[in-house]
């Protein structure tokens, strides 16, 4: 949204749409539940006790609840933001429940490198609301967040390969095993880090950003040289982490960028 605004949007604004977008999250989350009710079971502590999975909540009581909060976003966010939003929320929601979660999940172990759009559509909603289209810049935030999901996930799925191997999810580590693994975590977390730079080339960002996604790409790229060297847990949870606080950081550069270019 600061990028689309070139600077600071509206509290309004941004309200409206951190809701709209918590309600499709949700809603999606809710989807989740009903359609991997039986994979949940056996996937260990980390799933099991999931509502649906546990039986606490009945599975068309779930359904109708992320239906409704999916409707909810949509309508929200087409009422106080714009249709553009709405519409992008709404694909992501449809594209995690329909593709990623009921096709892709269970049939690929390049699963979470397709499904991983549906996880980069947030920054799109965020620009659309801000400016009511699409650029390149937008295309961009929509990269860098589409690159960072396989390094960032197959770290995760190192951790808990045995829960994904129990339920039978063809997740890249189960099917191809640690050191494949490894090998292209280390190539996607390149392509992300060079990636990042980009606007260097066009010059469409300040040297602020610029030396914050060399700073943090270069770690990245580091912990994700040590884990290829050493597949190790420990490894596998620093990459996974400092992912996280990666793409945050990454996104602040961006945002501080559009507000002080």
């Amino acid at each position: 949204m600061f990028v689309g605004a070139g600077g600071a949007p509206g509290l309004g604004l941004i309200a409206a749409t951190m809701a709209g977008l918590a309600l499709a999250c949700g809603g999606a989350s809710a989807l989740n539940h009903v359609l991997d009710e039986d994979i949940d079971r056996l996937m260990g502590k980390r799933t099991e006790r999931r509502p649906v999975a546990a039986g606490r909540l009945p599975a068309p009581r779930a359904l109708e609840f992320g239906l409704a909060l999916s409707a909810f976003s949509f309508v929200l966010l087409a009422s106080l933001v714009n249709v553009v939003a709405a519409a992008l929320a709404l694909a992501g929601n449809l594209f995690y429940v329909l593709v990623y979660t009921r096709w892709l999940k269970r049939s690929t172990p390049q699963n979470i490198v397709i499904g991983g759009a549906a996880g980069a559509i947030p920054p799109l909603v965020g620009y659309a609301a801000a400016t009511g289209d699409l650029t390149l810049a937008a295309l961009f935030l929509f990269g860098l967040v589409f690159l960072w999901t396989p390094p960032h996930f197959w770290a995760l799925a190192l951790l808990i390969r045995r829960d994904y191997e129990a339920a039978g999810v063809p997740m890249l580590p189960v099917v191809r095993g640690e050191r494949e693994t490894t090998r292209q975590i280390v190539a996607y977390s390149v392509v992300l880090v060079a990636f990042s730079l980009l606007p260097l080339a066009w010059g469409a960002a300040g040297p602020a950003y610029l030396v914050a996604a060399a700073l943090l790409g270069a770690w990245f790229l580091e912990l994700a040289r040590r884990l290829r060297r050493e597949t190790t847990p420990r490894r596998a949870a620093a990459l996974f982490h400092y992912s996280l606080l990666y793409l945050a950081l990454l996104f602040v550069a961006l945002a501080l960028d559009a507000v002080i270019g």
